[in-house]
């Protein structure tokens, strides 16, 4: 249900978390919610930080955000060093700045380690070397839904995006990177990227490439739930029931 007074002010008492695997539907799902009570996005993807990767990151075109401000896109080039602790710092200034502003603060993303850093608060300055062993007390601002999949809708949607990519420009993105960054970076090898470039250089067919991928991102998908399943505090929804849920809930988390 839409917010019945669009114009009316909101102090938020609740940060919303929404996690899952890749190609589960969070980033669509957080733009409904945005939509409807007013929020804003901040995305928790250690892979969509860097510039000029975007159809291989899959961030959601300016269309696709439909005027929803989304956060932590395009934050460093992919030669440039950006540390859990960097992310942690960013998101706490964005979540002020969007609470400021009266809206709802929305994380979005699939990297665990990141949304850890976050809603366990990790102390970086004094313990560097934080770990996910190390979980304490969820910091009761944060509410973290996880979207529920099935397994073989997983892989089909998985499939799709595949599909949409290599049809995408995926290609010419490759070689706009590849001409200025080295694959030995970081960057350049958790991506498609390094996919792209043997089948460019002709070491693969276009239909190898796609299997490539998707089994790529299926063994990320299976991680990713591994990682957030420890996770005890997370409430898990199928995709299609979480913006209705969100919108009952929320109404509780409004102060005067």
């Amino acid at each position: 249900m839409p917010d019945p007074d669009p114009t009316r002010p909101n102090n938020w008492s609740k940060i919303l978390v929404i996690v899952g695997p890749t190609a589960s539907g969070k980033t669509g799902a957080a733009i409904e919610i945005a939509r409807q009570l007013g929020g804003e996005i901040i995305s928790a993807d250690s892979r969509a930080i860097y510039k000029g990767m975007d159809i291989g990151t899959a961030k959601p075109s300016a269309e696709e955000q439909g005027g929803i401000p989304h956060w932590g896109f395009d934050l460093v080039n992919p030669d440039e060093r950006f540390t859990v602790a960097d992310f942690k710092t960013y998101a706490e200034t964005k979540i002020q700045e969007i609470l400021a502003r009266g809206n709802l603060p929305i994380v979005v993303g699939g990297t665990g380690l990141y949304v850890d850093a976050l809603i366990y608060n990790y102390n970086f300055s004094e313990q560097a070397k934080k770990t996910q062993s190390d979980r304490e007390q969820v910091e009761q601002r944060f509410y973290t839904l996880g979207i529920k999949t099935d397994r073989d809708e997983l892989r089909e949607r998985i499939h799709t995006r595949a599909i949409q990519m290599f049809n995408n420009k995926i290609v010419q993105e490759t070689e706009a990177l590849a001409r200025h960054y080295d694959f030995r970076l970081q960057s350049m090898r958790s991506n498609i990227y390094p996919i792209v470039w043997r089948m460019i250089q002709g070491e693969t067919t276009r239909e190898q490439a796609i299997n490539e991928f998707e089994l790529d991102d299926w063994h990320l998908a299976r991680r990713q739930i591994t990682w957030f399943k420890r996770n005890q505090s997370i409430v898990w929804v199928p995709r299609d029931e979480i913006v209705n849920l969100v919108s009952k809930i929320s109404r509780a988390w409004r102060q005067p």
